[in-house]
């Protein structure tokens, strides 16, 4: 009983499922195995996935829609497999747990030999490692201070929603601790500010927005992270200034608002819009991240403004020129409320119409239908995918040419769109749609979960397609077919061999992954469907049953083994050209390839 004597694992679990945890993730494995017995007992339900790897992409998946993801692995072996999505937790900020079963604490204290060890007696070494991509740790070495160590770590992750590791022995998973802690819910209320200092940065933050005479908005991606989404959609609702995101940012702001202008691109904006940013005075930017990627290549900035950058803990004021100010230690989720509600509308600087600026609802309502027997080319798909999209749809874009693509697609209000701006690891959305679909399954809210994926990157993740059809979960995956790896092929190698991948049965994988082999799988629709033309691409998304994104579907859709959205081929042809002229000769094609990587990933 709560307030007696528990088990450590018991208390572990407990509290994971106080903070609204559902679904586990991971691999099983013998330095782990006694402590998932107290899983469904803690109310939680083991998933189990093919690989840690695979794990973690999808703890990282559920994390970013339900708040806090787990997965559990196996000491070496099992984390090592892991890091690189607890890695990309760590720099794209989701607040994922790892646990991790470890060996008898006697063994680790004698230096025993032991399997999944480097066999050198160093137990530790793993556990260096996972600080380096972990923002807290714990070693659950001590009975008496295990609790408080599970409470401040797990406090640590959610507060900073980025990814915490936790070492639990063998022979501690049973030990007796203090459970009169689990009678109240782990503290996650910010740390108290100064009012008074608060205040003075609201009134410095109104006087600077009054003072505007030519005002924008950037919202970027880490507003989610933040858990700012809603108070950043007040406050540009209230204001009506000119407003755009960046890659990561897309979706965190209403898109039917008039003064959305879409995606910033940078130098691949128009020339009329690159001089017209000149002429911005003062930009809010919310949640930055100032990645090679999310930039477009470090261009996509304003050189003539007063820059108010607002993260997590502190408000940055940043001029080219002048030096920094910058206000810590500060709760931006309430700094944004009070900045909100003490605005004088008769004060804000009147907005200077810009007509020329891009109006992404306008380019959907003007769009004409494709010829039926046309073939289909990015240049033309990823707009016209857009009236699939419903509120609540979560719509993910795998690196590479989808996410390039889908930076297209106009979304209706309540969609929230998951991509990767500065990770970039390939393979990462397919499992972490996985998580996904579990969270949104365990939300009940409505909505579909929606994938975009190339072929590369699903050959990298494909075996969690059975851990989708073992668990009956909805998502919908349009698996683009061009051949090989296309990013790649542009930035260096369009015809080398290494950009080519295995020519794979795509459309056969839900049955070699154990779709509909027995009768009680009957409830569960697994459909396949092929497009090479517009007329094929147009009866699928116009089938009402295709619309309802019930059990998995899975459309392989076809394109040139060169084709590419043309923000990437002319983002390639801008920076190659630049990069090319100011290059030594003897280093030209070097710098043009490094160039293009930063602007474009992969």
């Amino acid at each position: 009983m709560e307030g007696e004597s528990i088990d450590l694992a018991a208390y572990l679990f407990k509290r994971l499922r106080q903070l609204g945890v559902e679904a586990i993730h991971g691999v099983p494995g013998d330095y782990n195995l006694t402590a998932l017995d107290y899983l469904q007992p803690a109310g939680l339900r083991w998933l189990g996935n093919t690989n840690e790897l695979n794990a973690g992409y999808a703890a990282d998946g559920y994390a970013k829609i339900k708040g806090v993801g787990v997965v559990i692995t196996a000491f070496g072996v099992g984390e090592l497999s892991a890091i690189n999505a607890i890695a990309g937790a760590e720099a794209e900020k989701a607040p994922v747990v790892h646990i991790v079963g470890t060996p008898l604490t006697t063994a680790q204290d004698s230096g025993a030999c032991m399997h999944h060890s480097l066999g050198d007696g160093r137990f530790d070494v793993f556990a260096e490692m996972y600080k380096k991509v972990t923002v807290a740790q714990a070693d659950l070495k001590d009975a008496s201070t295990a609790p408080e160590q599970i409470d401040s770590t797990l406090r640590t992750c959610v507060l900073q929603s980025r990814p915490v590791y936790i070492q639990l022995p063998m022979d501690m998973v049973k030990a007796q601790v203090d459970g009169s802690r689990l009678t109240a819910p782990i503290d996650l209320s910010p740390p108290q500010q100064d009012e008074g200092f608060e205040d003075a940065e609201v009134e410095t933050i109104l006087e600077t927005i009054y003072n505007a005479q030519n005002p924008v908005i950037v919202v970027d991606g880490f507003v989610r992270a933040y858990n700012i989404t809603e108070e950043v959609n007040e406050l540009v609702g209230t204001l009506k200034f000119p407003m755009f995101t960046t890659p990561f940012g897309k979706s965190y702001v209403y898109e039917d608002l008039p003064e959305f202008h879409g995606i910033y691109a940078g130098q691949l904006a128009s020339t009329e819009l690159q001089i017209l940013v000149k002429t911005f005075d003062v930009v809010l930017r919310f949640g930055a991240l100032m990645s090679d990627v999310n930039t477009i290549g470090f261009s996509n900035g304003f050189p003539s403004a007063l820059t108010v950058d607002f993260h997590n803990s502190s408000v940055q004021f940043t001029r080219r020129g002048d030096a920094n100010v910058e206000y810590h230690n500060i709760n931006v989720k309430s700094l944004l409320r009070k900045v909100t509600n003490r605005i004088d509308i008769s004060r804000l600087p009147k907005v200077i119409p810009h007509p020329s600026l891009p109006q992404p609802s306008a380019a959907l309502a003007s769009l004409t239908t494709m010829d039926l027997n046309a073939l289909i080319e990015h240049k033309d798909f990823w707009i016209r995918m857009s009236p699939l999209l419903q509120s609540n749809d979560i719509v993910m874009t795998e690196t590479g040419t989808p996410s390039l693509g889908g930076r297209e697609l106009v979304l209706p209000r309540g969609t929230t769109m998951i991509n990767s701006s500065l990770w970039l690891s390939i393979g990462y959305m397919f499992a972490a749609a996985q998580g996904v679909s579990v969270a949104k399954r365990e939300l009940g809210d409505g909505g579909r979960t929606i994938l975009f994926e190339g072929d590369g990157s699903f050959q990298m993740t494909a075996q969690e397609l059975s851990t989708i059809i073992r668990h009956k979960l909805d998502l919908t995956l349009f698996l683009i077919n061009n051949d090989g790896y296309v990013i790649e092929r542009y930035i260096h190698g369009m015809k080398a061999n290494y950009n080519d991948i295995a020519p794979w049965r795509y459309l056969e994988a839900p049955s070699f992954f154990g779709a509909n082999r027995f009768k009680e799988d009957f409830d569960y629709p697994v459909k396949t469907y092929s497009a090479a033309n517009w007329g094929e691409l147009y009866a699928i998304l116009e089938d009402k049953d295709f619309q309802t994104g019930k059990g998995f579907r899975m459309v392989e859709v076809f394109m040139g083994r060169e084709d590419a959205p043309e923000s990437l081929k002319n983002l390639i042809s801008s920076v190659h050209k630049k990069r090319m002229a100011q290059a030594p000769p003897e280093v030209k094609e070097t710098v043009a390839v490094a160039a293009i990587g930063e602007a474009v990933g992969n």
